[in-house]
This record gives C-alpha cells, structure tokens and sequence, in this order.
C-alpha cells in the first residue's frame, strides 16, 4: 500500500485544524461528555440530595464570585492569544504542533473524574489504561508486547522524556548492581558469578535470568528463611547502601560511565548528576555525519576493557533535539552483543523521544517489520537503508523513550519509558503499605496497577493516560493508521529540501545556501551566509537577526509574525573536523575566523515539519513556498539596509556551485 500524496480524509478529523475547521466537533464531544459526567454524579447515590441549592445562583455572594470568576477567565484568555500559534502551518519551530482531537477530547473527558494513576485505589480505570499504552508503545516498537509472555516489554507514561531517560538509568544502574548483592548476601545455588567484577558486568538479559533464579529459588524456601534471605539480599543492595558506601564495600569496582552521542539530550547530564554518579562518568563521543560515530564507540568499549572500566549504558538518539538525525540502533546494540561475550556488559538505551513514533511507518498491522522497499513506496528519499536499520533494531534494545506529546500530538507533558523485559522492573519496587496492595506476581496487569511502585512519580494524572490510549485506538500505531501522519511530516520535509535547493540558487547571487546533512526525518536544518562574507562571527551575528524576525516577541500582535522558526548551532565536535571543515568551505567560510570572533560553533536555521497542513492541498497552498519567499524578503531587506556588521570580501568564490553540497 503507498503513501497518499495527499492527506487522507480521515486525518482532516484529527485535529482542531488551523482555522478551527472541526470546532463543531470537539464541541459535540465536549458538551456531550461533560453533560454525561454530570449524569454519572447524579447517578452515584440518586437518594442523596443536592447540596447546593438552586437558590444560590441568585445570592448576590454567588453571583459576585461568578464576576470575579468571569473577569479572570476572561483576562487568562486573553493573555493565551500571545501563546506561540503552534496549530499554524506557519509554525515552524520547535517539537510542537496541533493537538489530536482524540487524544485532547480523552484528556478533557477526562480530567473532571481527577485520577491518580499511583494506584487502582485511585485510578481504577485509568492505570489499567496506561499500562495498555505501555503494550501498545512497545507493539510499535518491535518489544513482547504480550502480557502472557513471561519477557512481556513494560511502558508507562512520564512528564516527558527527560524523566523518562532518568529512569532508563535507574533501572540499568539496579540491573547492574543487584547481582553483587547477591554475592555479597552469599545466596546459593543459583549461579551467581564467582567474583563482584563478573557480577557487575553481567549482561541485561543474564542479570534478569538471574534475577528469575533467586525469585524461583526464594519461592521454595519455607517462610521464615525467605524472610531472612529477602533481608540479607535487601540490606547488599546499593539502594540501599548508596553509591559511596556500595563502591566502599566493592572496592574492585569503579563507578560505571555512561556513553552518549555529543548531541545527546541535556537530561543525559542532569540524570547522571540526580543518580549521584557525576557529570564526570558520563562519555560524550564524537559523531560521524550527525550520527553516532561507531568506530569511536568500539574504540571507548575497548578501552573500557582494557581498564577495567564498567559501563553502565549505551544511549543512541532517534531523532536528535537540534538535528533530527539517527543514531545507528543497530551497531550500537551489535557492540553490546560483542562486548557482553567479552565480559563487559552493558545496557542500550535509544532515547526515540523525538523519532519514537516514526517507527510506527515501519510496523504492519500485524506488528511485523516493514521492508525497506515498502517504507521507500511514496517517498523520495525516506528513509536511508541506515535509518530502516536502525528502527529494526529497536527491538534488540533494554529501554527506549518515547515523547506522545511530540510525535504523538499530544497534550504536554506525556513522555514515556518502555523497557522490553517486565520483568527487570522487580528492582524498582517500593513498598508503601497505605497505597500499594499484594499482587499476584504470575499476573502481569495486576501486578503493575500498582504504578506508584516502579515510577520516579508519585501522584500522576490519569487524564495523560487516557489520551494516549484513545488516540492508539482510533488511530493504531501502524503504517497504516498512525503511520499516515507521520508520512506527512516526512513528505512535508522532503519537499521543504527540495524548495531550499531552489532557494540557494535563486540567491547565489547575494546569499550562500545550505542543507548541511540530508535530513533523517521531519526536521530540516538550513545555513545562511551573505555572499563575500568569510567570518564566522558575522555569520553568526547574521542568523541571529534573521532569527529575531522568526521567534514569539509576546510584546508585539501576533498577527504580525508571517512565520516562526527556530535556530540551533553546529560544532565541530558533532560534525567532525572534516564534515565543518565541509559546511563552512560551501558556505565561503574561513574556518580561522572562530578563534578570531570567539565563536566556536556555526548557528543555523532548524525547522520543525509537523503540522500535516503545511502543504494545503486542498486550497492550492505551500506554506513551505511562502516561507521561502519570506525568507527572500527579509534577506534582501537586511541587505539592501546593511542591517547586518560589514563582511569581509571573500578571496575567491570558488565552491558556490557546491552549496548543497
């Protein structure tokens, strides 16, 4: 089945729509459900009767607080119309577009029953529903998503991805540490290693099979022993002692690193710090093309071994914050494979916060793995053979993150953890006899009902939860449901290339243009340079003045934006020395000049193609054209007005045939 080139007509339902087009819609739904919450309270006990008498409405104090009421609502609605119009096809900024009717009508629908997913006790209906998020985010990602299967992959929902990437790393650093308790507990029989360092470097999937063994063995021991080995295994534990004093006791071990592209999510350093290792062990590695550099990586792991040096985690990005690029999941989890063997294990994490619905375009509807040649039906580029690799090997990872409310088109904040075998989650539990109740632990969806155990989170809104799973219903997170907005973005960032290779030549003449790496999903990245201009710097200074006319200025009408945009900066250390060396000779650059003006990074335009309307269809519109053309003017206008610091005239032009390189 290919790609429509035109958006489907279902999809025209989905969403609010950038003139309000379904207003009526979610309209109908909202007065429909709210009038049917209000029957539900009235339903609750009919025999009880109404508190609040009809009366009160014509109290003066009544209705004095209903003005008050009005006139803050009123001035809150007010001040939102300075919000950033992220519903407009001219809103090309940041991870951010249109809500989804289904999930933001599951969300309102919602909110008035207030759960708190912690616990069925509070959210009966809604922890089940999140925990059948978890599944289904784990189907479209390629995990067990099957609760019968003993290694079923568990998800649940989060803030966003930060959090979400916090507890990769407290779930990888008890996997880690638990099977030295173990020795240290002097639990027999169950094929704990003979020395810590062993231990300590045992692989995900070894330590969780030997997790399963001193569950199994526990569960034969009369009750009194059982007592005592889950205390003595209890008091090893480094939860319990702290890092400092567990590495005190263990002093043949060393503080684990954790090993990231230098393009990772800041969260990667604020998790490190929260987890008390240390902004010091975590390893950013250089990059190759934007992607993770996989022979830098083999070379980190081999040294790692030769010093005896554990590693904690792996993470590869999907979808990069600045870039949109994608790391090779694949290598990254072969050299898991390899080192393991080797005796240095080690998780891998793919923090898919950005691209973790894009994998929905490689998944059946049957949950099976798309070919290459059928993902490529309908595109023009999409996507390399590098990108279906790494999606592919999604599923041979420990843990990924996932953000619905990016790619997902939902409500913030609603980021998700998945990690493929439910059963490392036993290490997280916490016990809280006034929450939490015994569950069956054969049974896998009463045994996570009890959320509040295993989340960073205590109390969290069961409305999040809701939304996702009504919007994977109606629209399955497959090619052919799910999957067909996702091929707008991705048609919509082809096109935009396609238009920015017109635009580097319509203005040869006075502007250098480039894409500086082909995109790998919906964001596209674009360098300016005013023609003759050889400095950094003014480079620099020239992006920031473009971007001044792109971002929210809550001090002027909104109306007056044409569009919005955001910018981000390449550095030598993400590209490599040769791909800036690269960019900045198409750009007519001297790469000299970043000592000579302090600036140690290249800014540049990052556009964000979310909204399925940037190619209106319909009506016959490109807003990717219109921005453009835009763009033209206000280059032009800054030119013609010198609005920019004098440039130094370039020695040669030699190259700007090559600016899209």
């Amino acid at each position: 089945m290919s790609i429509d080139t035109e958006t489907h007509p279902a999809l025209d339902a989905c969403f609010l729509g950038p003139y309000g087009e379904n207003d009526s819609l979610l309209e109908k739904l909202v007065v429909e459900f709210l009038r049917d919450h209000v029957y539900w309270r009235r339903n609750f006990h009919p025999e009880d009767p109404p508190a609040i008498p009809t009366s009160a409405a014509h109290h003066p104090d009544y209705q004095a607080f209903e003005a008050r009421l009005r006139r803050e609502l009123h001035q809150l609605s007010a001040a939102l119309k300075k919000s950033v119009p992220f519903h407009s096809p001219r809103y090309l900024g940041h991870m951010v577009s249109d809500l989804l009717i289904p999930g933001l009508a599951a969300q309102m629908l919602t909110l008035p029953y207030n759960p708190n997913n912690v616990s069925e006790d509070a959210a009966p209906v809604t922890v089940d529903l999140e925990v059948q998020v978890g599944l289904q985010l784990a189907r479209m990602l390629g995990y067990p998503h099957d609760p019968a299967r003993q290694d079923c992959a568990f998800g649940h929902l989060t803030s966003g991805g930060t959090l979400a990437n916090y507890q990769a790393l407290r779930l990888a650093l008890a996997l880690k540490a638990f099977p030295v308790a173990l020795r240290a507990a002097k639990v027999p029989e169950i094929g704990v290693p003979d020395d810590d360092e062993s231990a300590f470097n045992l692989a995900p999937a070894a330590a969780i099979g030997l997790l399963g063994r001193w569950q199994a063995w526990l569960a034969l021991q009369a009750a009194p022993a059982r007592r005592r080995w889950q205390a003595a295994v209890a008091a090893e534990r480094l939860e319990q002692h702290g890092l400092a004093r567990f590495f005190a006791r263990h002093p043949q071990l060393r503080t684990p690193v954790v090993l990231a592209p230098v393009t990772a999510h800041y969260s990667w350093s604020k998790g490190v710090k929260l987890l008390g290792l240390g902004r010091g062990q975590l390893r950013l590695l250089p990059e190759r093309g934007m992607r993770l550099d996989l022979a830098a990586l083999e070379e980190t792991l081999a040294d790692c071994l030769r010093q005896r040096q554990p590693v904690l985690l792996a993470v590869a990005v999907l979808g990069t914050t600045e870039y949109g690029t994608v790391d090779p999941v694949d290598g990254v989890a072969d050299a898991r494979d390899r080192y393991a063997a080797r005796g240095l294990g080690f998780s891998v994490h793919v923090d898919g916060a950005w691209g973790g619905y894009l994998a929905s375009l490689f998944r059946q509807p049957d949950g099976g793995l798309r070919s290459l040649d059928a993902v490529r039906e309908g595109f023009r580029a999409f996507p390399a053979a590098e990108v279906h690799a790494a999606f592919g090997a999604i599923a041979r990872t420990d843990s990924v993150t996932v953000d619905p409310h990016k790619l997902g088109y939902l409500p913030y904040g609603s980021g998700a953890f998945v990690c493929r075998d439910n059963r490392a989650m036993a290490l997280l539990t916490e016990e809280a006899d006034y929450v939490f109740h015994a569950a069956s632990a054969d049974d896998y969806l009463t045994r996570f009902r009890s959320l509040g155990q295993f989340i960073p989170e205590g109390s969290k809104p069961g409305a999040s939860a809701a939304a996702a799973y009504v919007t994977h219903k109606v629209l399955p997170l497959d090619y052919a449901n799910f999957g067909r907005l996702q091929a707008q973005t991705i048609l919509a960032a082809e096109a935009f290339q396609m238009r920015a290779e017109r635009f580097a030549q319509d203005m040869q003449p006075r502007l250098r243009v480039l894409v500086p790496f082909a995109p790998d999903s919906n964001l596209v990245c674009l360098a300016l340079n005013p023609a003759g201009n050889t400095d950094i710097g003014v480079a620099n200074a020239f992006l920031r003045k473009l971007h001044g006319v792109l971002r929210c200025d809550p001090s002027q009408p909104l109306q007056l934006k044409e569009f919005f945009g955001s910018i981000t900066s390449l550095r030598q250390d993400a590209v490599g020395e040769d791909g800036m060396h690269r960019i900045l000779r198409a750009l007519g650059l001297d790469p000299s000049t970043a000592s000579d003006c302090a600036e140690d990074r290249l800014l540049i335009l990052r556009h964000t193609l979310m909204n399925p309307y940037v190619i209106d269809r319909h009506n016959g519109i490109s807003y990717i054209d219109l921005y453009f053309q835009f763009l033209a003017r206000t280059v032009d206008h800054f030119l013609a007005k010198a609005e920019m610091p004098c440039v130094r005239p370039s020695p040669c032009e030699e190259g700007s045939r090559e600016a899209l390189g």
